[in-house]
C-alpha cells in the first residue's frame, strides 16, 4: 500500500509518501510544496491544488492522510491555512482516493504511542521507523511522514483491507 501524508499550510505544504509492505515502511518521497508570500491567495491555492495533484498522479497512493487544523491564535492565518486545506482535500477527493483526517494528538499517538509527545520525540520516531540516517527536513516534511505513519498504525488502515 502507498500512503500520501499531507501537512497542510499556505506557504509550506509538507508531503510524505510511504510504501507499507510486509510490515515494513519504505519512504518513496518527501518534501514540501511552497507558495511565494507575494503571490495572491487564489494563485497560491491553485499551486497547492496542482502540486498535490502532481504527487497523486506520480505515486498513485491507495490512501491520503491529512492533518486536521488546530485553532491558531492568528485568525487570518487560520483562515488561509483552512482554505489551503480545503483545496488539498478537493484535489484528493477529485482523484477518487480515500481520504483520512487525523488530529495532531492522533498523529502523536500513532507515531510515538503518546498523544502529548513533543515534536522532537515524533521526529526521532519518524527517523527510526523509516530507517533514515537523519530527521527529515524541513519540519513540514517530517510532519507529513508522521501523518502517513499514523495512518498506517491506525484502525482506518486495517479497515482498508476489509473493504477490498
Amino acid at each position: 500500500m502507498i500512503i500520501l501524508g499531507i501537512d497542510p499550510g499556505i506557504a509550506i505544504i509538507g508531503y510524505g509518501v510511504i510504501k507499507y509492505e510486509k510490515s515494513k515502511h519504505k519512504v518513496l518521497d518527501y518534501g514540501v510544496i511552497t507558495t511565494p508570500a507575494g503571490m495572491s491567495t487564489p494563485d497560491r491555492l491553485k499551486m497547492a491544488y496542482e502540486g498535490i495533484g502532481l504527487l497523486i498522479d506520480k505515486y498513485k497512493p491507495d490512501a491520503v492522510a491529512i492533518e486536521e487544523l488546530f485553532f491558531n491564535k492568528n485568525v487570518k492565518t487560520a483562515i488561509t491555512v483552512g482554505q489551503a486545506r480545503g483545496v488539498l482535500i478537493l484535489a484528493v477527493v477529485n482523484s477518487g482516493i480515500d481520504l483520512y483526517e487525523y488530529t495532531p494528538l492522533q498523529v502523536k499517538q500513532g507515531v510515538v504511542g503518546y498523544g502529548r509527545a513533543d515534536k522532537k520525540q515524533v521526529q526521532e520516531m519518524v527517523k527510526m521507523l523509516l530507517n533514515l540516517k537523519e530527521i527529515p527536513k524541513p519540519d513540514d516534511a517530517a510532519d507529513a511522514l508522521a501523518i502517513a505513519i499514523s495512518h498506517i498504525h491506525s484502525s482506518n488502515f486495517k479497515d482498508m483491507f476489509k473493504m477490498k
